[in-house]
């Protein structure tokens, strides 16, 4: 992917790593998570990849390999899925819109070429084609609450090459139908996670560079501003909270992205089973970082607490010291405009909720406390009576 046009603004700094190719910052990413607050800034997401798929299966047929109920998604009406492999373990996490006669799935970029491979392996004789769009559509965000009024204000248009805008609203405002909230809170930070990503054609990136350079209505964003934003809403990240062993239930993602009652599809039985038998073997937390020592941790970072080593077989309750022990890694990380330094993790879910954590980064212990998105109680939700074990005797025999 080539670098965006929007680079090119004053103050931009091209992001690392998943994100090359667009701006992390624009110089102030405090004064960005504010004006994405207020509306009136715009994310530069056009190193996220973009493919269609038509033909008249479209939703019948991604309805069978994903997680959520597709098959009656209204037109314009936008949702998620995931895509896991045979044992419930995540996969592709993917943003869908359908415009009457194309759904729209946009993923990061990474997944793209692997999502892409594995939709094409997957159609057999059914009426589908997928192709790629990432070169004709590029992706941007808002918070606003008419996000096409505000490329408007600049005099681009959501792009609609079927009649339908194609603007995709995050459900992370809600629980979806058919979904399951483990977060146990009152008001979920998730309600004012107003997210709108949006195609435009990408020949008009130059045109919003220009604009944006110019308008003193709209301004750019970067994506430290909307990871900060990310973190404090709780909405993870296939890029960021994802590795080989996620189960969807440990970031609370049956939230939006799984149906709990639909049909078969490829890992369904695990995520049945866990959730109404089971316990997901870890959960993710939001850490509220000391910023004392000035460093921010990093994607990967150690999580540790202390445990308090038993004594020997002989004395088992015998008091000994304590040790630190690794618990679980960070995922995600940023400086909030008003919490400071927070991040999420994932961590074994036996650590206990009042635990207080330390992060390893740059050979610094920092402190930090835990906010339970995932409690240790999530799964087992169906009430199965115990049975008597077998052999045993009733009073009387």
């Amino acid at each position: 992917m080539t670098k965006s046009p929007l680079l090119e603004l004053d103050g931009a700094v091209e992001a690392e790593g998943i994100d090359a190719g667009v701006a992390a910052h624009y110089g102030n990413p405090m004064i960005e998570q504010r004006s994405l607050l207020a509306g009136r800034a715009v994310v530069d997401l056009s190193h996220h990849g973009v493919l269609a798929v038509s033909g008249p299966d479209r939703l019948t047929w991604l309805n069978s390999i994903a997680s959520q109920e597709l098959r009656s998604l209204a037109v314009g009406e936008s949702t998620e899925t995931l895509l896991l492999d045979p044992s419930g373990h995540l996969e592709y996490a993917i943003r869908v819109m359908d415009d009457g006669v194309q759904a729209w799935l946009l993923v990061e970029a990474a997944e793209l070429p692997g999502l892409q491979a594995f939709l094409d392996r997957m159609r057999f004789t059914l009426r589908v084609q997928v192709v790629d769009f990432t070169l004709s559509y590029a992706t941007v965000g808002s918070m606003a609450v008419s996000p096409a009024d505000v490329l408007g204000s600049v005099g681009l248009e959501v792009s609609s090459p079927n009649g339908v805008p194609l603007a995709w609203h995050d459900p992370w405002v809600g629980v979806s139908r058919g979904g399951y909230q483990y977060a146990e809170i009152v008001e979920h930070p998730g309600t004012s996670w107003r997210w709108t990503e949006m195609l435009v054609a990408r020949p008009e990136l130059p045109l919003l560079r220009d604009k944006m350079g110019a308008h003193p209505v709209v301004v750019p964003a970067g994506l430290i501003a909307l990871e900060a934003l990310r973190i404090a809403a709780w909405r993870p990240r296939r890029a960021r909270e994802v590795d080989e062993k996620t189960l969807p239930h440990e970031l609370d993602w049956l939230r939006t992205a799984v149906h709990l009652n639909k049909g078969c599809y490829r890992g369904q039985e695990t995520v049945a089973k866990v959730h109404n038998l089971g316990h997901p073997p870890r959960r993710l937390v939001m850490l509220h970082l000391d910023g004392s020592e000035g460093v921010l941790p990093a994607h990967g970072d150690e999580v540790q607490a202390d445990r308090v080593r038993r004594g020997p077989p002989a004395d088992p309750a015998a008091a000994t010291e304590t040790e630190r022990v690794t618990i679980g890694t960070i995922t995600s990380s940023a400086i909030h405009y008003e919490l400071g330094p927070i991040a999420l993790a994932v961590v074994k879910r036996t650590v206990p909720d009042t635990s207080t954590l330390f992060v390893q980064s740059q050979d610094v212990s920092i402190s930090a406390s835990q906010q339970v998105i995932v409690p240790q109680s999530a799964g087992s939700v169906a009430d199965i009576p115990r049975l008597p074990r077998l052999g045993a005797r009733t009073p009387g025999h």
